[in-house]
């Protein structure tokens, strides 16, 4: 079906009686129904990347000159009116500025010309097609005009409200949170049209602002009844025929060190101390096991990338049959897992490893809590877990000499407070505090990092086909406003001259440097800010931020799709399995898990900022008119970010700037007053007050506190 229309089009576009057509008419005349227009944009957007079809600016189709589009990519939109645009296999986005985005809407793909370069600026470019519409639905606040209404989106990057017919509204009344789709995205005289498809319930219902972000990011709340029944037919216990051919380490005494509130043990640790060497264990929960390639089970976990850690709930990537059960490596069950087995010496150099399928059986489910206590010396603890306690002291003794070593080639240790957004049982938040890590944490921290490594470097070295978790080094503008922010305090950092490169050595001398100074958590927020995002990748490209050259996600399956898909790999390798047939077909399809898996972890990341940043707006809402002590965190042309000691941060816009006028100088990253010559600086200490705050954009506005 889906060619034969490709080709209804083709044959369109030669009629001398064609006359162009929008996709609303496009698809009333080749009756395509409501449900299959995702896949008529689909079609649309291929024609034109071909050069078979042409996408005028009024949105119509019309024949092509068959020449492909030269830059094509994907247009990011911005709540100023600006925008970029992200081309695939470009490092760099394009600037759109508000004059050329020429009607294009958040996520569409567009078509652009470049613009003159500016020296020490980003390309600029303007859109001269849009190819096909990204976003097909939005979630956002009904506000009654009588005849008619509006949706304003909840995503600022939507910088227009959605006209809603009457008759389209479904009754939605003023604050009602909806889910609308777009019938029509309008022109420079039209807003967007479309009509509700969902009343998610009223603003002020608990609950619902939650549901708001995670219907906007398209996060995937419930499981389909076939994924379910199929997690319930496999979560079977281990019986004798699964312990087959698998070694067996249930003998073997191991641990889980989790939070107290964790329900998902994917991983197990062991270690025995003989002489001079110590045998480390990292064993993690054979998932693959379970959810058979091309699945029901994996399409959907591939489709969701990965778990998603809200500040009130946890959204899955498989169901709880198996994250809870039997994936789960619960205290005294056998489970099948996946061992990485080192060999290390007392420098922390693995001088011999093995990569096995196991049967375990974990003897006690620690939290990080007990485990600390243990290692600070509380004998109550203790002696509550006395055959346990040599265990973990020879774990603290070799994960410290294992964070010595990664610590004297560069590696980056951000040691920095998270917040942990407490909230009763209607969603109002009533505190926001830090999220502390401790020796427990950061030994296992120390420990899964190791097995990563020693997995990468393995398959590495086969040169199998792998996904691998790389890192790129910063950019130079990042590099060089980092050592501006700074310079305030005082630090500085080396860079290599006529590149401005760093090496992350440098980002971890500056860490110990501020270790235990007032400004270590501001400094070290600011300095990863500085670094480049993470990513899933086919080509072992190094990872900057733990300056090494091989690494992966092996550790956790449950709730990351690439450690799944790498398992599998594994467990091919080491059943002889990975001739060239299967070498080929996971060549041919581990780009694209790199990198949808890439695409899904950032639209987690982002929907979990979001709901931190709301819950945040929430609490200060309760603190306004109180006066506290902040860091400037941000210095911009309309005003001073300041950030306070719980983490939340607030704008004091330029105009509340009172006593001068004060201007941006770009250079030195500054606010300076234009007669009295004050300044405000990265990293200055001032009091401020809440004035306000702003539910819409999520943001918390404050003013400078009286002296």
């Amino acid at each position: 079906m889906r060619e034969k229309r490709k080709e209804l089009i083709c044959q369109l576009m030669e009629d001398e009686c064609y006359v162009p057509m929008k996709e609303k008419e496009l698809a009333a005349f080749m009756q395509v129904e409501d449900a299959q227009r995702q896949e008529l944009q689909e079609i649309l957007a291929e024609l034109v990347k071909e050069g078979k079809l042409t996408l005028t600016r009024r949105g119509k189709y019309m024949k092509g000159d068959n020449v492909p589009a030269a830059l094509v990519g994907t247009f990011i939109s911005n709540s100023r009116g600006f925008g970029f645009v992200e081309i695939k296999g470009n490092d760099q986005d394009l600037f759109i500025p508000q004059e050329e985005v020429n009607g294009a809407f958040h996520q569409d793909q567009v078509q652009v010309e470049l613009l003159g370069a500016r020296a020490g600026k980003r390309q600029e470019a303007r859109i001269t097609a849009i190819i096909g519409h990204g976003i097909t639905q939005v979630v956002g606040t009904y506000d009654n005009a009588g005849a008619y209404g509006f949706v304003i989106p909840d995503n600022d990057k939507i910088p227009v409200d959605i006209f809603i017919p009457k008759e389209r509204s479904k009754g939605a009344v003023n604050g009602h949170k909806v889910v609308a789709e777009i019938t029509d995205y309008g022109d420079h005289r039209h807003k967007p049209e479309g009509r509700i498809l969902e009343i998610l319930g009223h603003a002020n219902d608990p609950g619902v602002d939650i549901l708001s972000i995670v219907r906007g990011f398209d996060l995937p709340m419930e499981f389909p009844e076939k994924v379910l029944n199929q997690a319930g037919r496999v979560a079977r216990d281990v019986s004798d025929a699964d312990r087959v051919g698998r070694r067996d380490l249930r003998d073997v005494l191991m641990v889980t060190i989790d939070g107290e509130d964790a329900k998902d043990l994917d991983d197990a640790v062991s270690l025995k101390k003989e002489g001079d060497r110590y045998f480390l264990g990292v064993h993690i929960a054979d998932v693959t096991n379970y959810v058979q390639e091309n699945s029901a089970l994996d399409r959907e976990a591939l489709k969701r990338g990965t778990s998603v850690y809200l500040v009130d709930r946890v959204i899955p990537m498989l169901p709880h049959a198996l994250s809870n059960g039997i994936c789960s490596l619960n205290m005294g069950q056998d489970r099948l897992a996946l061992s990485c087995l080192m060999t290390l010496n007392t420098k922390g150099e693995v001088v011999d490893y093995e990569i096995v399928e196991s049967v375990i059986n974990v003897n006690r489910r620690m939290s990080y809590t007990q485990v600390n206590r243990i290692l600070e010396g509380d004998d109550q603890t203790a002696a509550q877990f006395k055959e346990l306690v040599p265990m973990f002291f020879q774990m603290k003794e070799l994960a410290d000499i294992v964070r010595e070593k990664r610590k004297l080639r560069g590696s980056i240790d951000f040691d920095f407070p998270e917040s942990k957004i407490v909230l009763d049982e209607k969603g109002v938040p009533l505190s926001i505090e830090p999220y502390e890590r401790n020796a427990a944490t950061r030994l296992i921290e120390d420990f899964m990092l190791l097995a990563n490594e020693t997995v990468a470097q393995h398959f590495y070295w086969l040169e199998a086909p792998f996904v691998y978790r790389t890192h790129d080094k910063p950019d130079t503008e990042k590099i060089l406003k980092l050592g501006t922010f700074i310079n305030n305090f005082g630090y500085h950092i080396k860079v290599k001259s006529g590149d401005n490169e760093i090496h992350p050595k440098e980002i971890q001398k500056l860490l110990g440097r501020i270790e235990g100074t007032g400004e270590e958590a501001l400094i070290s927020r600011m300095a990863l800010r500085s670094m480049k995002k993470a990513r899933y990748s086919v080509d072992c490209t190094g990872h900057f931020g733990l300056a090494c050259q091989y690494y992966c996600h092996f550790t956790s399956p449950i709730r990351r799709y690439p450690d799944l898909q790498i398992h599998r790999i594994i467990k091919e390798q080491l059943r002889g399995r990975l001739l060239e047939e299967r070498s080929a077909h996971y060549r041919e399809i581990l780009s694209e898990v790199a990198r949808h898996s890439s695409e899904t972890e950032r639209r987690a990341d982002e929907a979990e900022r979001e709901t931190d940043k709301l819950k945040k707006v929430q609490y200060m809402e309760q603190r306004l008119g109180q006066v506290y002590e902040g860091v400037i965190s941000g210095v911009t042309s309309w005003g001073l970010y300041v950030e306070l000691p719980n983490t939340v941060e607030g704008l004091v816009h330029v105009s509340e700037l009172t006593g001068d006028y004060y201007y941006y100088n770009e250079e030195t990253c500054e606010m300076i007053g234009r007669d009295t010559g004050r300044s405000f600086k990265l990293g200055q200490k001032i009091r401020i007050e809440v004035d306000g705050v702003d539910f819409f954009r999520k943001s918390i506005d404050f003013i400078l506190a009286e002296e």
